[in-house]
């Protein structure tokens, strides 16, 4: 393992003995490379992306808590993201090296902390072996009260060509879109022909994402949900940290717990997305 910036952004580098490797800024938390042993980057991060702590990255895996979306009266998409982590514990398991990550109440800048009365802590662990990579989120509540929360990893994963990317594990699973009413899938394959944002109810099992020759196993546990993204060439153009032919290169799919869960004074919850090249 390693330190050193990525951009102007405190990083470290969790390297295993086979040639894997993955980066985390401290700002967010956030996962913003992934290498497979054989050396190719498996996620998308934009080149227009502010890499000096002024705004979430745009890409890679942004941590989501506590709050998805604008499902809320907090910040959009949650504080986790945009907040610095402290690196916690590293080391290795069996070959996968792995580090964790840590985020608290104190940990935040004090506008944040007094719109979000409740003691918190978050544990995030990315683990990389070979072809795979593992990622888990723990949130614990430290205070005397129960607070809602909703958490994603909004992983953007990198594909050669968006309108020949598929995804496989979703027929008849229900999804919501951004107007009513909900719909169950009904094709054994999903594309991409423009714009796409779906909220997929209660994951039945592992999905596939094809791309390239490359089969992506997506599994999670703790997650209940998964959203599937990509803003399409009108929405792209509209988003200043993404350049316009980017759009074609990546799509998202988050593992998600989108309907707020209530956290007991004490309690833990915890998530996670196993992801491998099959």
């Amino acid at each position: 393992m390693s330190k050193h910036t990525f951009g102007q952004l405190p990083a470290v580098t969790i390297r295993a003995a086979d040639g894997a490797q993955a980066t985390v800024t401290l700002y967010g938390g956030h996962l913003v490379s992934w290498r497979s042993g054989d050396g190719r980057e498996r996620l998308f991060c934009s080149r227009e992306s502010k890499l000096d702590g002024s705004r979430a990255i745009r890409g890679g895996v942004p941590v989501i808590f506590p709050q998805f979306g604008a499902r809320g009266a907090g910040m959009r998409h949650g504080f986790a993201r945009v907040a610095t982590w402290r690196q916690a514990a590293s080391g290795t398991d069996n070959g996968a090296a792995w580090a964790e990550f840590s985020l608290t109440q104190d940990d935040l800048p004090p506008a944040i902390a007094a719109a979000w009365p409740f003691d918190f802590a978050l544990r995030l662990r990315v683990a990389v072996q070979a072809s795979s990579l593992e990622i888990s989120l723990a949130v614990h509540n430290t205070g005397s009260q129960p607070f809602p929360f909703s958490a994603a990893l909004h992983s953007y994963f990198a594909v050669e060509q968006l309108d020949q990317a598929r995804i496989t594990g979703l027929q008849r699973v229900r999804y919501s879109e951004e107007t009513p009413p909900d719909a169950l899938q009904a094709e054994e394959v999903l594309q991409f022909a423009g714009k796409l944002d779906r909220i997929y109810h209660q994951l039945p099992g592992p999905l596939q994402l094809e791309s390239g020759g490359d089969t992506l196993r997506l599994a999670q546990q703790g997650f209940t949900d998964a959203v599937v993204w990509n803003p399409g060439a009108q929405d792209a153009s509209a988003l200043p940290d993404l350049a316009d032919d980017e759009y074609t290169r990546f799509v998202c799919v988050e593992a998600a717990l989108i309907q707020p869960d209530l956290l007991a004074a004490g309690a833990k919850w915890h998530g996670s997305t196993q992801l491998a090249f099959i």
